[in-house]
């Protein structure tokens, strides 16, 4: 390195002019916690209470769920936001579906028609696909071959040693 980038770098880190003494401690950075303060009081100016007592969330997208067990959940009827923290799990709808059936109003009774169509036209699939790997399964087993039986054959095995 040469003499002038070293300069460079030494005058970097001075807190005065010339003459004056370097830094003692290294510029501290924001965390991850300072972002949730931010988020807190944002959600405290909206005006967001919270609702006690709620056991499980399920957000539903396309064929997945997005489901949280005991969740902290905060609303602001009037600013139209719902706040749900907690731990996520993903899982499929066909997964969760017997457990949350009777969670179901009637505005959901359309999106029920359709899911029940979808598994009636994938039964006929998944059935004959079952056919199929059944008479593979058969293909693998062997002949039975007449006249011998297991017992003669350990027999001649134990014969033979």
């Amino acid at each position: 390195m040469n003499v002038e980038r070293l300069m460079k770098m030494a005058g970097a880190v001075r807190t005065g002019g010339k003459g004056s003494m370097r830094r003692k401690k290294k510029a501290v950075h924001k965390t991850t916690t300072t972002d949730d303060k931010r988020l807190q009081s944002t959600l405290k100016r909206i005006g967001v209470n919270t609702i006690p007592a709620i056991e499980e969330v399920n957000i539903f997208k396309d064929d997945v769920v997005i489901q949280f067990i005991n969740p902290k959940v905060q609303a602001s009827i009037a600013a139209n936001t719902w706040v749900v923290s907690g731990s996520p799990q993903t899982k499929k709808l066909e997964d969760i579906l017997p457990g949350i059936i009777n969670q179901l109003g009637p505005d959901n009774l359309d999106n029920l028609r359709k899911l029940a169509e979808q598994f009636q036209k994938q039964a006929p699939t998944t059935a004959a696909g079952a056919t199929t790997t059944q008479e593979e399964d058969d293909d693998l087993v062997p002949e039975l071959v007449p006249g011998e039986t297991f017992e003669a054959a350990a027999e001649e095995g134990q014969a033979a040693n």
